[in-house]
């Protein structure tokens, strides 16, 4: 028997995907799987937005010194050679 290997990203996607998918039609037929408010939704999204380009714009290298700026030129050349 072969053995699967499916990655995390897939699972993570796939369960995302169903209950997406659970959720519109649940939707559909009139039943709210999360009893919230327009303006709840609305801020939890801007929340959530929000958080996650906090994340990435602290995670990312960002460099604004002149030392800085040359030492990731340096650093990129070093890795390429």
């Amino acid at each position: 028997m072969k053995k699967i290997n499916i990655t995390k990203g897939t699972l993570i996607r796939t369960i995302l995907l169903v209950l997406a998918l659970i959720n519109q039609i649940l939707a559909v037929f009139g039943k709210s799987p999360i009893p919230i408010d327009d303006d709840t939704v609305t801020n939890l999204i801007s929340t959530v937005w929000t958080v996650i380009a906090s994340l990435i714009a602290w995670w990312k290298n960002n460099s604004f010194t002149d030392k800085a700026i040359k030492a990731d030129k340096v650093l990129k050349n070093e890795l390429i050679e």
